[in-house]
């Protein structure tokens, strides 16, 4: 898989490659994460890339013609199955998305900065627009890495258990049970006996049954889907 992340602040991005499993995943040669410095497709003189709305108003906006010239070098070298834009307004992220983006070949993330981007850049040439919250980053670059680790982890490989990815929780719409490690008894604390029997249908029967409650106790509205 490759994943390309345009940015206007790419420095931004650099240590969450850099380090633990998204490192492991590069290094393995499982994903390849291309960051691209949207100044180097400017045209303008001083390497700006944003400009004053049209119609006034506080905030710049990022220009159409580099996220054009960007883009459109991106595609000219291999084609791309999701071209997505980060964006407080878009879709929100979640499990069954980052699934989906787990299957693709190769994806373009556009990051968003300052009032956003040219509308037309939008129209022109984004297919997906994700949002991580109901809430305003100073830009996309921490959305784009929270989108990207999620959908690394999931190819086959990066994990050294891939079993662990599809018990996480949201896989299923459910949280995911407790869990426990050594010692059994801490300070009087002590780990539920189905867990040391040693009969493991039981032990599945009862994480699913405390995924459903814990479900059920902090994020209902999962159920209702």
């Amino acid at each position: 898989m490759r994943i390309d992340i345009i940015s206007v602040v790419p420095d931004l991005l650099e240590s969450p490659f850099n380090a633990s499993i998204l490192k492991r995943a590069i290094d393995k040669g499982l994903v390849e994460v291309h960051i691209h410095n949207l100044r180097d497709y400017t045209k303008q003189r001083q390497k700006s890339v944003d400009d004053y709305q049209f119609g006034g108003g506080a905030g710049m906006v990022l220009m159409v013609q580099p996220i054009d010239d960007c883009i459109s070098h991106l595609k000219s070298q291999r084609d791309y199955d999701e071209i997505i834009y980060m964006t407080p307004d878009g879709e929100t992220f979640n499990q069954g998305m980052a699934n989906q983006l787990s299957l693709y070949k190769n994806i373009i993330i556009l990051c968003g900065h300052y009032k956003g981007i040219d509308q037309r850049a939008r129209d022109l040439f984004i297919t997906k627009e994700i949002s991580v919250g109901d809430y305003v980053l100073s830009g996309g670059e921490l959305g784009a890495a929270i989108v990207s680790d999620a959908i690394i982890r999931l190819i086959p490989g990066v994990l050294n258990n891939e079993t662990s990815a599809l018990t996480d929780s949201f896989q299923d719409n459910l949280l995911a049970p407790p869990v426990y490690t050594r010692p059994a008894d801490y300070k009087g604390h002590k780990v539920p006996d189905i867990l040391l029997s040693g009969h493991f249908a039981k032990i599945e029967q009862w994480r699913e049954e405390k995924a459903l409650e814990h479900t059920k106790n902090r994020r209902p509205d999962l159920l209702e889907d």
